[in-house]
């Protein structure tokens, strides 16, 4: 297996993961949602571009890995079985390895900022940040 293709699923876990969250076994045939969030309408898109792109009788089995893991969001077996089901789809169809890394965010995995305490502020990417009680941009 190439390490282009560990490196993705790699990256792609947790969007699989959060997908599985918001949209339960019903990730293959849901719409997105504005409610949820960005990770899990990645995670439901790359699903459903795998699923279109089999045949039968492996939609089924992508279908059971689907149900297993959403069925058992604790359970690594099942989410190891998922994994395993998107190595096999991208490994199988270059092209399709294309567009799953093309629906990853430029950052290559999900970004967590925090805020904590009082007014306290957060960003992933920021210009410039004035804060504070009577607080001014000086040069």
């Amino acid at each position: 297996m190439s390490a282009e293709i560990v490196q993705f699923v790699g990256q792609a876990g947790p969007y699989l993961t959060a997908a599985l969250g918001a949209y339960g076994a019903g990730v293959l045939t849901r719409t997105e949602n504005a409610a949820v969030d960005a990770t899990a309408n990645v995670g439901r898109r790359m699903l459903q571009a795998v699923w279109r792109r089999r045949d039968e009788p492996e939609r089924a089995a992508l279908e059971a890995a689907v149900q297993d893991a959403a069925e058992a969001t604790d359970d690594e077996d099942a989410a190891a079985a998922l994994r395993q089901q998107l190595r096999r789809a991208v490994r199988e169809d270059a092209e399709l390895l294309r567009e799953l890394v093309e629906l990853l965010p430029a950052t290559g995995g999900p970004v967590t900022v925090t805020a904590s305490g009082e007014r306290a502020i957060a960003a992933q990417t920021i210009g410039t940040a004035i804060t504070g009680d009577n607080a001014t941009l000086r040069p």
